[in-house]
């Protein structure tokens, strides 16, 4: 029995691997526009939305779920967008080793996984290690975002930001009504609103380099 080929996803879909030793923003979307980059994109509704109602600002998933970083592309293949791309693979190497300092505009952290047992707790994204990733790439007067529906990671989330020095907290976006049924940040998101299920949010702001 045959099956369908397998559809090429570049330039939408690539792993880390593909890239080199450094990502050049400039040749990697063909354009200088900002770039954001949202760290564990999933199925990419953020990346796919925001790109759409942001044409001049470049969108960058990172996923290390490889099968769920090509359903993202596919999303972006679809509609052939300019300015949105997914990276496969783990983003502490993308952050430490390949994305310029200060090149970024925003990161986006929606819905990391919680890692519900305590004993597993050491493998959340979210600490203050990540923190000073993110505080390395993000440009001054950059900013971060993060959202979970768990109350508990979202203490610790809250906590490891508001005390990094590099960052300063700031009020996040209130909770809106969506227009339809993609009009969410993440799938997630849309998954736990309707399930009735409050979603905590924090946003902080990139302090300037005179204060580091």
């Amino acid at each position: 029995m045959q099956t369908a080929p397998i559809k090429p996803l570049k330039p939408y879909f690539h792993v880390i691997e593909d890239l080199g030793e450094h990502l050049d923003w400039v040749e990697f979307f063909g354009n200088d526009n900002p770039v954001e980059i949202d760290i564990g994109c999933g199925r990419g509704l953020f990346v796919f939305n925001a790109a759409t109602q942001n044409p001049n600002i470049n969108y960058l998933g990172l996923e290390i779920d490889y099968r769920e970083g090509r359903r993202a592309a596919m999303r972006l293949l679809k509609r052939e967008m300019p300015n949105a791309r997914i990276i496969g693979g783990d983003c502490k190497v993308l952050l430490s080793k390949m994305i310029d300092k200060h090149s970024v505009q925003a990161a986006h952290v929606y819905f990391p996984d919680p890692w519900w047992k305590k004993r597993h707790h050491k493998r959340r994204l979210f600490t203050t290690e990540f923190c000073d990733l993110l505080a390395d790439v993000i440009k001054p007067e950059g900013h971060l975002h993060s959202w979970t529906d768990v109350i508990e990671y979202f203490e610790v989330i809250k906590e490891t930001g508001d005390c990094h020095p590099k960052f300063v907290s700031l009020e996040p976006p209130a909770e809106r009504d969506p227009e339809d049924d993609l009009d969410y940040q993440t799938s997630f998101e849309r998954k736990k609103r309707k399930m009735g299920l409050p979603i905590y949010r924090a946003l902080w702001q990139r302090q300037p380099l005179a204060a580091d």
